[in-house]
């Protein structure tokens, strides 16, 4: 453990990673979505065993439209994150930031130094025309990513993304064969953000079992233990949390600005908790 200056003893990114992979032999648990050290310390303080990255929320909180932020700002983001909580972190690693296998490889050994106990790669292009990678292609992006963590000896675990259902395509054979394909490929948990349906949800657990799922619920609708019930092992929520406090943000400010009245500022949380809250 490394003791901080206030005697506090942060866990090693060893152990972080350790207790990580831990967390996804059994059960199911909420892995929420912080967008900077505040927010992830508040997490911290509820009690969760884990966080994850938002590139969304990280690229509003820039003034920037989601997937428009650099690796070198995401891995700066990162290491801030890892160093301020004693939780692990897993990182919303986009697509790698790059198209070619070598390029994942080389951005995805950047990102293990960061302190990261996990991190995801998607098959998303960015391109509404042509929104998913070629399979093979999008195959040998998780191969790469996977020897690129086993080369570095980091244990980070890897997360393989279809993004299928998010693009609109709602093909669910589709993204169980990307799934079972990437776990084959070296990832340790799979995730297919856009599953809703229950019967979507059992199908891909099911399919790519006994290795973990990740289930994004970003809206009202299940709840842990009906998402525990159909064997989800992890749940995140993505960029709704940032999404939630924009809403906020934006509410009360709108009001100020197009009526010139203040009652949105009475739903604010009282600055003596947020202080007490960040004291500790």
């Amino acid at each position: 453990m490394n003791v901080t200056e206030g005697g506090f003893r942060m866990p090693s990114t060893a152990e972080k990673r350790s207790a990580f992979r831990k967390l996804h032999e059994s059960g199911c648990f909420v892995i929420p979505n912080p967008w900077d050290v505040g927010s992830a310390r508040a997490l911290q303080g509820m009690g969760f065993k884990a966080l994850a990255s938002t590139s969304a929320g990280f690229a509003w909180s820039t003034g920037k439209a989601d997937n428009h932020i650099t690796l070198d700002n995401v891995c700066d983001h990162l290491s801030t994150l890892c160093a301020a909580v004693d939780l692990p972190f897993n990182a919303d690693f986009e697509n790698g930031f790059a198209v070619e296998p070598d390029g994942v490889a080389a951005n995805v050994s950047r990102a293990t130094k960061t302190g990261v106990a996990g991190l995801s790669i998607e098959d998303s292009t960015g391109d509404k025309n042509e929104p998913l990678y070629d399979r093979t292609l999008a195959i040998e992006r998780i191969r790469a990513a996977r020897k690129a963590i086993d080369a570095d000896h980091s244990g980070v675990l890897l997360v393989g993304r279809c993004e299928a259902f998010l693009w609109g395509i709602p093909d669910l054979k589709l993204t169980i064969d990307r799934l079972l394909a990437y776990a084959d490929a070296g990832a340790d948990c799979l995730y297919a953000p856009g599953l809703k349906s229950k019967d979507d949800i059992a199908a891909a657990v099911k399919a790519v079992h006994p290795k973990p799922f990740n289930l994004l619920i970003g809206w009202p609708g299940l709840s842990v233990a009906e998402a525990a019930d159909l064997g989800v092992r992890r749940i995140s929520v993505g960029g709704a949390l940032a999404r939630v406090a924009w809403s906020g943000f934006l509410g009360a400010a709108r009001q100020i600005a197009e009526k010139g009245t203040f009652d949105g500022l009475g739903a604010g949380y009282p600055a003596g908790q947020l202080n007490a809250m960040f004291s500790g």
